[in-house]
């Protein structure tokens, strides 16, 4: 056993438990109705196994790269006792109990203990669950990590609280390798102890990309070493609503312990309003007619301090966050005030633009991804900047977040011809709500539905659930996202074919919405019924 790492708790079992289940099976034994996201290949059979909380042990396989002191995975094992005996309120210390142990033995491939999840990174894992023993085997513990999830949710317990597992095999892996969260954090600012339960929650469901869209025209929280002005002017409020050096360290460590990238976007030439007020001359003076009117448009794209800048303040985030992405936004840029200004026009008449604003936009995008991919960054932007002709690098991620389901899929056919990697948005935009079962719209989205060859549906790397900020902060982000996001989970995790019938679903997505309310998380109802653990109000 000089190979295995145990975790054990303890409690006490009554001598007549035994009596009790056996009278129970005459009834029937209650079961799980299933895991969510739905695996690749999922076998079970009736035949069950019990778990005592004293007598439950995580162990490291002998032939496993990781051991002990893996931070990753130590970690999990401790986060998911709880998860998995709910009601064990024991102290630690192993008691009498005459049944016989359960060993879930981890084995990885890999050891990537001590680094980050990447866009490669695998998440494939095998489970089989027997007597006396589970088996999770991963190339990586990131994979790993989400077959002890996969574990967690086949775990349940009779009416008298006594825990079951079923014999089970399964062979999972993503369908998709970017399955993303996107939180506003500049139109109301989160506080740091939501956007860390957000990202418990992100796990439950095997999303693994935090798109953290940190700063906005309302307000920049993003405290910068280089340019301390940004939040302290730009900022709610210089004290309580930025997010510190320490805050961002936190949030991307916490993440990582859950296989969860971290994507910062600091989107621009619009959508910086917030920026201005902390670094002057960085955006465009307005005009009304011949005098300057006293406002300000999008960032100045014809003045050299304006890179200067941006190669400055991007050095530091690409240092701050370790992903391989950053997002540089590009949406939604308001021409009038460039158009307004007399600089801005001679300049476009030098370069040869004309009037055509969205030359303009694309000089100003082509130099910004210039200055990440000198730093080792790969862009991702909005749709706006492939849909202005913009010249940018081949491995661009373009964000499509524009349209309805005819818009989405003509945008999809042409960027993926273009030969460009593509996320998809557009479709689950969950800020907006409606009365009823809204998430089987978001369910029933089929992200590969678009014209176009085999090697084109490969360019599409995955999706993104969108909570943008307007009416969203802390009192109503947990109860608005979920479970409505898990619905686009399912869809960017599992095979579509398995996965098509989204009154099949219901039943399944009702008891995966009651495992996050008995998690502690604000799960709103799908429907008319009930919980049997209902939410504590804790």
């Amino acid at each position: 056993m000089e190979a295995a790492y145990f975790v054990t708790f303890g409690q006490y079992l009554r001598p007549h438990f035994y009596f009790l289940l056996l009278i129970f099976l005459q009834n029937g034994p209650p079961t799980v109705e299933g895991v969510w996201p739905l695996p690749q290949t999922f076998t079970s059979s009736i035949e069950r196994y019990p778990l005592s909380p004293e007598a439950f042990y995580f162990e490291y396989g002998s032939q496993s790269t990781a051991q002990q002191g893996c931070s990753v995975l130590d970690g999990a094992f401790m986060r998911y006792f709880p998860l998995l005996f709910p009601d064990y309120t024991g102290n630690g210390v192993l008691r009498f109990y005459g049944g016989k142990p359960f060993h879930l033995v981890v084995t990885v491939d890999h050891d990537d203990c001590e680094s980050y999840p990447n866009e490669d990174s695998s998440e494939r894992y095998n489970l089989s669950v027997s007597a006396r023993q589970a088996s999770l085997n991963a190339e990586t513990v990131w994979g790993a990590l989400r077959g002890l999830e996969t574990f967690s949710q086949l775990v349940y317990q009779d009416d008298f609280g006594s825990y079951f597992v079923n014999k089970t095999d399964i062979a999972d892996f993503p369908r998709f390798q970017f399955r993303g969260i996107l939180l506003d954090t500049s139109r109301h600012y989160l506080p740091v102890q939501t956007i860390l339960q957000t990202l418990d929650a992100m796990a439950y469901s095997k999303f693994n990309v935090f798109h953290w869209h940190i700063v906005d025209d309302p307000s920049f929280p993003y405290q910068s070493r280089t340019y301390p002005d940004l939040s302290s002017k730009g900022a709610f409020h210089p004290m309580t609503h930025i997010y510190t050096q320490s805050d961002v360290r936190r949030v991307i460590s916490h993440a990582r312990l859950w296989g969860i990238r971290v994507l910062p976007e600091f989107d621009s030439p619009g959508h910086t309003n917030s920026w201005g007020k902390g670094q002057s001359d960085l955006l465009t003076p307005c005009y009304k007619g011949s005098s300057l009117s006293g406002t300000f448009g999008p960032v100045n794209p014809i003045l050299p301090s304006t890179y200067q800048f941006m190669a400055t303040l991007f050095k530091e985030v690409s240092l701050v966050f370790p992903d391989s992405h950053i997002h540089l936004g590009g949406d939604e840029v308001n021409f009038s005030c460039w158009s307004s200004n007399p600089d801005v026009r001679a300049f476009m008449k030098k370069m040869g633009f004309g009037v055509d604003f969205t030359k303009l936009e694309a000089f100003y995008m082509e130099n910004i991804v210039n200055i990440t991919s000198a730093l080792n960054k790969t862009a991702i932007v909005w749709q706006d900047v492939f849909d202005y002709h913009e010249r940018i690098p081949k491995d661009t991620v373009l964000h499509i977040w524009k349209g309805n389901p005819a818009s989405y899929r003509a945008e999809l056919s042409r960027m993926t011809k273009a030969g460009m990697k593509v996320l998809l948005a557009a479709p689950w935009y969950i800020n907006h709500i409606s009365y009823g079962q809204d998430w089987r719209e978001y369910y029933n989205v089929q992200p590969l539905d678009f014209p176009g060859t085999e090697e084109q549906k490969k360019l599409v790397i995955g999706g993104e659930v969108c909570m943008w900020g307007e009416y969203v902060d802390a009192t109503n982000l947990t109860p608005r996202l979920w479970p409505r996001a898990s619905a686009a989970a399912e869809r960017l995790w599992s095979d579509e074919k398995q996965t098509s019938s989204v009154d099949k679903a219901f039943p399944r997505f009702l008891d995966f919405r009651c495992k996050l309310v008995r998690r502690g998380i604000r799960a709103e109802p799908l429907y008319v019924g009930h919980c049997k653990h209902e939410y504590q109000g804790r």
